[in-house]
């Protein structure tokens, strides 16, 4: 592994940062954004695109690449952004994959790839809203050059929002196993803690929640107070989203792992990375199964099996 190479528990995301330009009366606006590029399949020209009578104008169309068809979502119009008129000359696709998913999105540059700590990147719980966007349809803010804010986009919300992904949350198993004790659940979407915070109650676990890595420890030394030694008794599994802000699911787990109170508790990554780089470095940072968001049957099936291995 070379020096350039992520390295499982450093703390660090790489982002394609992209740019929305808007035109307002006294000039062109850039909006800087950005998305992990462990979810960036690639990026091309705008193709040419076969248009869906019916869908909303800012989905601009699908396409055929190597034989997988492909949706199209114009990011500006989502956002309502009026953008210049000569910007379609440098307007690029990026080709996504999350949730097991393949969607485009057209973008006005792709810029360059940012290799960034989540340790600097903050919760937008504050941003009341701008160019269309509110604070759920963002995972983090963080300072770049020259004052500059990216904005990282929560792609997953947005496909959502139109449609074009679902998550499976009812496909209960009839045989699914019933447990006892507590389970951890981190992720930094209150949407995705509830979907998740459900389905562990429904296999009897209580669950105890957290926003991000830093939260999960600060959890975890709670719970220490209360159990001592025989927390591991108490606390059956972790459940740990991997985009974090401040800490990501890596770095958490290479933290539980090295400390001697908790290292015997089983970590369960759910992301929405599907990526074979990241289901290994899952692996590597001490997790027993690596899940993407979010398939019913798979989750109750996987978790089922970790604990009872824990148990034993």
């Amino acid at each position: 592994m070379d020096d350039n190479t992520l390295k499982v528990g450093s703390n660090e995301m790489e982002l394609v940062d992209f740019r929305i330009f808007k035109q307002e009366e006294d000039g062109v606006y850039e909006g800087i954004y950005g998305i992990n590029v462990s979810k960036v399949r690639e990026i091309i020209r705008v193709p040419n695109l076969t248009e869906l009578p019916g869908t909303p104008e800012f989905i601009e169309g699908i396409f055929d690449l190597r034989e997988v068809v492909i949706p199209v979502v114009n990011l500006a119009k989502w956002m309502g952004i009026s953008p210049p008129e000569d910007i379609a000359n440098n307007s690029r696709v990026i080709i996504t994959e999350f949730n097991n998913v393949l969607i485009g999105f057209v973008v006005h540059e792709a810029k360059r790839i940012r290799r960034i700590s989540w340790s600097d990147i903050e919760s937008a719980s504050f941003m009341s809203g701008s160019d269309g966007l509110d604070a759920s349809k963002i995972t983090g803010v963080t300072k770049i050059e020259g004052d500059n804010v990216l904005l990282i986009l929560d792609l997953e919300s947005v496909v959502q929002d139109l449609g074009l992904y679902s998550p499976d949350v009812d496909a209960t198993p009839e045989d699914m196993e019933s447990f006892s004790g507590l389970a951890l659940v981190l992720d930094d979407s209150s949407t995705a803690r509830k979907i998740v915070k459900e389905a562990l109650q429904k296999m009897g676990f209580k669950v105890v929640e957290a926003s991000d890595g830093k939260d999960g420890l600060a959890k975890l030394d709670e719970l220490y107070s209360t159990y001592g030694d025989g927390i591991a008794n108490q606390l059956k599994i972790i459940i740990s989203d991997v985009e974090m802000p401040q800490m990501d699911g890596f770095h958490f787990a290479a933290n539980v792992k090295e400390d001697g109170r908790f290292n015997n508790i089983p970590i369960v990554f759910n992301s929405s990375i599907s990526d074979h780089f990241s289901e290994n470095r899952g692996k590597e940072a001490g997790g027993e199964a690596y899940l993407v968001k979010f398939e019913a049957s798979s989750f109750y099936n996987e978790v089922s099996r970790v604990v009872r291995a824990h148990i034993k």
